[in-house]
This record gives structure tokens, C-alpha cells and sequence, in this order.
């Protein structure tokens, strides 16, 4: 699973560098996308900020922020208007309390806390080992627990940001903010973007079945 993400990774890379030479006919910048799509969409209070980073574009729900890279907030073009429109979808699902995004955001702090309990407990386990003291079925319990957690989130993060595409596509068609050539280099830029996320839920739900066979067959040994 770890050669596939990869793989869908660097896909996704060369699309977006691909898209980024596709530039918008309306010379509108990410930001400036991002501004329009609020606005039509009646939201005020959210603010778009610049943050480091390549790829790192995400909305705050807590703060209520649209983040954009560098690339995506100064990038006139067909990637930087996929990225920003797409952010801007989450916005829209924030504002309108889409279920979905609203489970996933109660889920952040499990998943946290998951993620970090597993590292300590992979972590300790490699140096001091599952079986001292017979405590190798509670160890996999243990790591069982989290990857659910973890399993669950990855597949609620699902239908959040395929619905934040959609939303993001249907807003730049209908509002004719690009070309035909320019909305199927967005569109394919995103469905690669969510690609990321198929891939690591894919991952998660491997492991976690993984981890149950094992804790399946630890219990048929204790």
C-alpha cells in the first residue's frame, strides 16, 4: 500500500504541475477565485490566508480560514482555480452543516489521539517486544483500537472532500468562471487530489484488518 500511495502521490504532483501551465482566460488568481466563490455563496467571516508549503491547502473549520499555498493563492491558473474553489467547498459545507464534515471534525481529536498512542505502542513494542509478559494480545488490542479510529476517520474524510470537489466543480460551471479546457484540467486535478485520500483509506482499512487477524489468532494462543 505504501508503493500505491506513492505512486498516486507523484500522479498527483505531475497533474498539478501539468494544470499549472494551463492559465485562466479571466487571469484570476487562486485567492481571488476563493473570494468569488464565498461571495456567491453568501458567506462572510471567512478569511483566506497564505500559508508555506507546497500542497498544504486546507480550510480551517475552528477559525474559519481557507488556506492557500503560495502556488494556489498567487496561481492564475487551471490547478491554483481547483485548489482554492475546492477549499472554499468546505467552507460552503461548513456554512450549510453538512453532516459529514461535522462528524469528521468530532472525529480530529480521536484521531489524535489515536495516531499518537499508536506511535508510543508500535514504538515500545519494537524495542521491548509484544510477548514480554504475555501481554501480546492486549498490545494488539491496543493498536487494534486505534487503527478503527483511525479507519473510521480516513473513510468519513471521504465523502467530505469528494463533496467539496463536486461543489467546487458545479460552482465553476455554472458561473462560467473557466473554459471547458480549463474545468476538465481542474476536474482531473482534483479527482487525483482525492485520490490521496482513497489511497489512505485503502491503506488504514489493510492495516486494520491486518491487526485483526492478529489479534484474532494471539487469542486462540493465550
Amino acid at each position: 500500500m505504501m508503493l500505491i500511495s506513492m505512486a498516486v502521490q507523484q500522479r498527483l504532483k505531475s497533474k498539478f504541475n501539468k494544470y499549472r501551465n494551463l492559465h485562466l482566460s479571466n487571469r484570476l488568481s487562486g485567492r481571488e477565485i476563493a473570494e468569488k466563490m464565498l461571495r456567491d455563496h453568501g458567506i462572510v467571516g471567512v478569511k483566506i490566508e497564505q500559508v508555506d508549503g507546497e500542497l498544504t491547502d486546507h480550510y480551517n473549520p475552528v477559525n474559519r480560514t481557507v488556506n492557500l499555498s503560495r502556488d494556489v493563492y498567487y496561481g492564475e491558473n487551471a490547478a491554483a482555480a481547483a485548489v482554492a474553489a475546492h477549499e472554499c467547498g468546505h467552507a460552503v459545507q461548513h456554512a450549510n452543516a453538512y453532516s459529514m464534515l461535522q462528524l469528521r471534525s468530532k472525529l480530529v481529536p480521536l484521531q489524535n489521539i489515536s495516531a499518537t498512542i499508536l506511535n508510543v505502542v508500535i514504538f515500545g513494542a519494537a524495542f521491548i517486544g509484544f510477548g514480554v509478559g504475555g501481554g501480546t494480545q492486549l498490545v494488539l488490542g491496543i493498536i487494534l483500537a486505534c487503527y478503527a479510529v483511525i479507519t473510521l476517520f480516513a473513510l468519513v474524510t471521504l465523502p467530505v472532500e469528494f463533496d467539496a470537489s463536486n461543489r467546487a466543480l458545479a460552482w465553476m460551471k455554472n458561473q462560467n468562471m473557466v473554459s471547458q479546457t480549463e474545468l476538465d484540467g481542474a476536474r482531473d486535478s482534483l479527482k487525483w487530489a482525492a485520490m490521496t485520500y482513497v489511497a489512505a483509506a485503502a491503506g488504514a482499512l489493510v492495516n486494520l484488518l491486518y491487526f485483526l487477524l492478529q489479534f484474532l489468532g494471539a487469542s486462540k494462543d493465550e
